[in-house]
């Protein structure tokens, strides 16, 4: 990580943190799908952002200038940063009056990086990338063509860190252009704090999403071998964009925080009580860090119509949950949609959206709903005096008085669960952290239990 780049400026404020910065390694046709997706939500919207970019160079610069004429249009303020090449100042869109050029100096550890900044009043994005050095390809060398370059960094929609990412891309600005920068401060003070609406933000991921699976359907590698690594970065991002959701929601609600890393940790301990194999395991844990995506939920639990007010005007009318909807453009996560889009179901058959009964319900399903009920009665209970032996009992007697909602013996292994929780067991929490996506994938996802779903959904 080059000394004085923003990489590594933002990677020092935050390493002695309670939450570091994980990276990760991109190939450049990765980037190229993650930016314009989020470029042209630019385009799609209509909330005027602030946007921050670096262009390595001038020359790639100039691949895009067209394209940035049209962000433009939609944006308060654009900077673009490129060591120059020819043509980089003087080019129409560069004219433009909301278009700012910084020349990079060829030293400048920032002409090795790959920014996109996007601060608006209705969302935040950040793409904040350094392509490695010629030491760091190893033994194999510099990459054959230009799309297996890679970069080290990450992307997010997280508000804070594409906010702190802003102030010191202004700092390095400032260096070069002190007026600029000044009035960049000044957009960034003026747009207030980015609430992100869930819906909102389903729009964003579901577009990178759309994105990244084109990159995939375009490429065109001379070896399979090559040509696999870049659609595995490709495949891992789809799942990043999920968890960075889930990751937000989790941040947006200040009664239950860790809601998902919690229901995560209890459904893994509940699916080894019940000794269920180690792919079905990494399904329920993907789907429980991810059932809180759905944006048209009005309960603060996620779990119930009896903490939902107004269910029966909110409820679709189509047996799919509309949240759960984004998932399925990834064929390896429909099977989590399914579980997510019936976790709502009732063991008597009263739930929703199928209204499926007892044994019909999928079992990832039951165990989720349960365990996520019993998850939100204990963090109900976590500001009151009571000792932790209590909490977690009272929360499983609640869970047990709606025995019409769950699978009775789901109910045995929680009230065993309870007991070890009583007498000290640790669960493995887990962050939402995106880097760890890929390794809850697995390929029989992709068609187990297809048939089945569809029979279920689409009478």
């Amino acid at each position: 990580m080059l000394e004085g780049s923003i990489l590594q400026l933002l990677e020092t404020a935050h390493r002695s943190t309670v939450r570091p910065i994980h990276f990760g390694v991109y190939y450049k046709n990765t980037l190229v799908a993650l930016c314009h997706a989020l470029e042209d939500h630019i385009l799609s919207d209509d909330s005027t952002p602030l946007v921050i970019t670096a262009f390595q160079r001038g020359k790639w610069y100039l691949q895009e200038a067209e394209r940035y004429a049209d962000i433009a249009k939609n944006s308060r303020q654009i900077v673009i940063m490129a060591a120059p090449d020819t043509g980089f100042v003087e080019h129409p869109t560069s004219q433009l009056s909301n278009v700012d050029l910084i020349g990079l100096d060829e030293t400048d550890p920032v002409a090795q990086e790959w920014h996109l900044i996007i601060l608006s009043p209705k969302y935040t994005a950040m793409v904040l990338c350094q392509e490695l050095s010629d030491a760091d390809y190893g033994a194999r060398g510099l990459p054959a063509t230009d799309l297996e370059r890679k970069f080290y960094g990450l992307w997010t929609f997280e508000p804070t860190l594409v906010s702190e990412t802003a102030e010191l891309a202004i700092a390095h600005i400032q260096k070069y252009n002190p007026e600029l920068a000044q009035k960049l401060s000044a957009h960034q003070q003026a747009i207030p704090p980015a609430i992100i609406n869930p819906e909102d933000l389903s729009t964003v991921v579901s577009r990178v999403v759309d994105y990244l699976q084109t990159g995939q359907e375009q490429l065109s590698i001379p070896t399979t071998m090559r040509q696999q690594a870049l659609d595995s970065n490709l495949l891992s991002n789809e799942v990043q964009a999920f968890l960075r959701m889930a990751q937000l929601m989790e941040l947006g609600d200040i009664n239950n925080p860790m809601a998902a890393t919690e229901v995560s940790a209890i459904a893994e301990t509940m699916a080894q009580l019940l000794d269920l194999p180690a792919w079905q395991i990494k399904r329920l844990k993907l789907a429980a860090l991810l059932h809180r995506i759905d944006p048209f939920r009005t309960a603060p639990s996620v779990l119930t119509s009896s903490h939902t007010t107004n269910q029966q005007e909110t409820a679709p009318s189509c047996p799919l949950v509309p949240g759960a909807q984004v998932l399925r453009k990834m064929p390896r996560l429909r099977a989590v949609a399914q579980i997510i889009t019936h976790q709502t179901e009732h063991w008597d058959g009263t739930g929703e959206p199928a209204g499926l009964v007892g044994d019909a319900i999928p079992l990832e399903s039951r165990i989720l709903a349960l365990v996520a009920e019993f998850q939100w009665r204990v963090n109900q209970q976590k500001s009151s005096q009571q000792p932790r032996e209590e909490i977690f009992a009272q929360a499983l007697a609640e869970c047990r008085q709606q025995s019409h909602r769950f699978d009775p013996k789901l109910l045995d292994a929680l009230t065993l669960l309870v007991m070890g929780l009583q007498q000290g067991l640790d669960l493995p929490l887990m962050t939402t952290k995106a880097s760890t996506g890929m390794w809850l994938l697995d390929s029989r996802w992709q068609s187990q239990n297809q048939a089945s779903e569809e029979m279920r959904i689409y009478p």
